[in-house]
């Protein structure tokens, strides 16, 4: 289903219907549908609707339900593509390698974002959408339950084993009535145990190698079902980590900031807190994942430069300041690791802070795997998946999964 266009005049149509000059330049924008949709119209009318009104801008914005991909890629293919359109990370190759995202075009903005988020939407040089925000994983927890069940809370120097064993603890003191974790079968939360190994997911030669410190990881992911400290999530009811936690069903989640809002819509009278992902007890390194959706300005737009100045205008740091501070989302631009804001104790701003220092702590890598996109991670899925309901071992498993990448890469001999 495709939403109705919305003809959002910035600043609110009763303010703004004089504000916009008769000369005004139209520029049609495309994002997710959903909760999204009341996102994007709070930061048009709210946050930033003056800026656009003075740049003579008016917007006319198209949230779109469904796979919003697969919409994008069609529309741009047809030639009838919004001015300006989120490009997520997962994707964003198949738009760049078919030169469907124009350069952007002030340096100045690349220059403001955090380095790895600019590089992560960047080409041979070039930056080709200016990433709105973004999210990394964090360790949440519930308080009272550690409370309950008089186990230390995690933090930041909790190597893997440390944290491993303060998830056992709370499970045998709640008598397994309360999980340490919920376990699920997703690279997504999977991968940062990876990446903290030194593990990298294309080697030189562009071929994925499970060789043995990511078996180390692996074994260590999946062996948490084995010692206790965690339950395979459809066990429990449960298809993703945050569920567990805000349903009791687990003390810990390894979530990024969106827990903020589920939280506070989910259980609302929870006490929790968040800290930084558990080290790799070799190498001391966290790892992490950098989960972000871009703005893109379509090549072919007829109106390319107001589409730039737009898409300047919502990452500017009033936008984000906006959006941070509705606990909606985690700003992209370098200025903001510092702001006033993400110095308090609010979990919500305690979460932020972790967020913005998980991109820079350890090996981080943004969530996106090149031409194969989401193909790439199916058969380390389908490893991790056939550990945690014992059909296969670890390394019976991971033999399928080389052999599947192989193929999937063209090293298959």
């Amino acid at each position: 289903m495709i939403d109705l266009p919305i003809r959002l005049l910035a600043g609110g149509f009763a303010a703004l219907s004089a504000a916009v000059p008769a000369t005004a330049e139209t520029v049609r924008i495309a994002g997710f549908g959903g909760q999204d949709a009341a996102v994007v119209n709070g930061l048009i009318t709210e946050a930033v609707g003056d800026r656009i009104a003075e740049a003579g801008i008016e917007v006319v914005y198209e949230p779109i339900e469904g796979d919003f991909s697969q919409f994008i890629l069609n529309a741009l293919s047809a030639g009838t593509a919004a001015d300006l359109f989120y490009v997520d990370i997962f994707w964003a190759d198949a738009v760049f390698r078919s030169d469907q995202a124009a350069p952007i075009a002030d340096q100045s903005v690349a220059d403001a974002l955090l380095p790895n988020l600019a590089a992560a939407f960047t080409r041979d040089g070039t930056l080709l959408g200016i990433p709105k925000d973004f999210n990394s994983l964090n360790v949440n927890y519930n308080v009272d339950v550690f409370e309950e069940a008089g186990v230390d809370v995690p933090d930041a120097d909790d190597t893997w084993a440390e944290f491993e064993e303060k998830l056992v603890a709370v499970s045998d003191a709640l008598d397994g009535e309360v999980a340490g974790l919920c376990l699920v079968p997703d690279y997504a939360r999977f991968g940062p145990f990876a990446l903290a190994t030194g593990w990298e997911p294309f080697d030189a030669d562009g071929r994925t190698v499970l060789d043995e410190d990511f078996r180390r990881a692996f074994a260590f992911y999946t062996g948490m079902a084995d010692s206790g400290a965690g339950v395979v999530a459809a066990d429990v009811g449960e298809g993703w980590m945050g569920g567990c936690m805000s349903s009791e069903k687990a003390a810990v989640a390894l979530e990024g900031g969106w827990m903020i809002a589920h939280l506070r819509d989910a259980a609302p009278s929870m006490v929790w807190n968040s800290t930084l992902m558990p080290r790799d007890p070799e190498t001391g390194d966290r790892g992490n994942l950098i989960f972000t959706v871009a703005w893109a300005v379509n090549p072919a737009s007829e109106v390319q430069d107001a589409a730039q100045e737009l898409a300047a205008i919502l990452t500017s740091p009033e936008a984000q300041q906006w959006v941070l501070e509705e606990g909606l989302a985690i700003p992209s631009r370098a200025d903001l690791a510092d702001n006033e804001w993400l110095q308090g104790d609010d979990v919500a701003q305690v979460a932020s802070r972790n967020a913005f220092q998980g991109t820079g702590d350890g090996q981080v890598m943004p969530y996106e795997f090149g031409e194969y996109g989401g193909a790439w991670m199916e058969p380390i899925n389908s490893a991790l998946n056939a550990v945690l309901l014992g059909e296969r071992d670890v390394d019976a498993a991971l033999a399928d999964a080389q052999a599947a990448l192989d193929r999937l890469t063209g090293h298959d001999g």
